[in-house]
């Protein structure tokens, strides 16, 4: 009998003192009580993103349902911070326990600020879009993925203060790898700041045909930290790195506003004068009359007798067509082509090709 006096006098001293000084009738209220939260977290969550999307609803602007939809991760997470919360409050603690609940409240909260602040960030890229002029998508991507890292970054730092680990030790630190590390990787910070400029300079966007002169001719298919991915003509893809758009000249195929024609027509040295004077006259004929070309100040057009070449009267055509379509261009090319021979041939002249005259003298 005394045995059993003396194990309910520790089963119920255990049941009062509990762990933390909260006896387990109120650990298990309490552990109930945050279970209901997490039971019903996706009705909760539910219920304020709908909510707020009644309200996004009653603007015409997609801004406000983007934000909505970016608070969706935060709003299933807040019951489980509300169910902790409410839990341990309901919980009588000691001092010591009371102090770590806390933090463990103050930590949950701190990441939900963080968490929302983080998600909110996405949002402002439609924001940053309205000034296309002056950023471009793919450094607005850069922006954002930024201040994610920073907000990330800055979150940590908070939970570990809470914590009482102190950052500025580990920022020092931080401080000396860095200049380590710096030192070591002098190329990938000058690839960074090339691809910065690349992006602010605007000097080309993903899509767009860009030639660097021995080093690469292709489309941009990504623009990168480090690096940007070219697609070259062959279907193959080249990686670059930015420095190399930094320090060469870069040649913006795709803003070409006019393609240009330039040829020399090679006629035969028994083209008479007349001859060469309407051929002449006829090649700028079709230029002029032609939709194809774009007939203005900046973008002249010249059909003239330019100079005697080795082998041939040699004439000078130039022009710009009105389209900047390289598929197009070529057709308008063709076109032009055929035009030419055809009023070389309704003029009786002919084309030269490269020749060499060999007298043989007899002795």
């Amino acid at each position: 009998m005394e045995i059993i006096n003396n194990f309910s006098e520790i089963f119920f001293s255990v049941w009062r003192q509990g762990i933390l000084g909260v006896d387990i009738f109120q650990i298990l209220i309490g552990i109930g009580i945050f279970f209901i939260f997490l039971v019903f977290r996706g009705l909760i969550s539910k219920l304020i993103i709908k909510k707020l999307e009644i309200i996004s609803k009653r603007t015409t602007n997609k801004l406000d349902d983007t934000f909505v939809h970016a608070l969706v991760g935060p709003a299933r997470f807040l019951p489980i911070v509300l169910g902790f919360f409410i839990a341990s409050y309901y919980m009588t603690f000691s001092s010591e326990g009371r102090e770590v609940v806390d933090t463990i409240n103050r930590t949950l909260i701190t990441i939900l600020i963080f968490w929302v602040i983080h998600q909110i960030i996405e949002p402002i890229s439609y924001i940053l879009s309205g000034l296309d002029k002056l950023l471009t998508r793919e450094l607005i991507g850069w922006i954002i993925k930024s201040l994610k890292i920073l907000i990330f970054i800055l979150g940590l730092a908070a939970v570990l203060e809470l914590w009482g680990i102190k950052i500025g030790p580990i920022i020092a630190g931080l401080g000396l790898f860095g200049v380590a590390v710096a030192l070591g990787a002098q190329d990938l910070f000058k690839n960074l700041i090339s691809g910065i400029l690349v992006l602010v300079e605007k000097r080309f966007k993903v899509g767009e045909w860009i030639i660097v002169e021995n080093v690469i001719e292709g489309i941009v298919e990504n623009i990168g930290f480090r690096s940007t991915a070219v697609r070259k003509f062959d279907k193959s893809l080249a990686i670059i790195p930015n420095f190399q758009f930094a320090e060469n000249a870069v040649i913006n195929v795709s803003a070409t506003t006019n393609w240009r024609i330039s040829w020399i027509i090679t006629l035969q040295y028994n083209t008479t004068i007349e001859q060469l004077k309407k051929i002449r006259d006829a090649i700028e004929k079709y230029i002029s009359s032609s939709e194809d070309y774009k007939i203005s100040d900046t973008t002249e057009h010249a059909v003239r007798v330019d100079k005697f070449s080795d082998s041939s009267i040699d004439m000078y055509v130039r022009c710009f067509t009105v389209t900047d379509d390289w598929s197009e261009w070529l057709k308008v090319k063709e076109r032009l082509a055929l035009a030419i021979k055809d009023i070389v041939e309704k003029n009786n002249a002919s084309f030269a090709f490269p020749s060499q005259s060999i007298y043989v003298e007899k002795k």
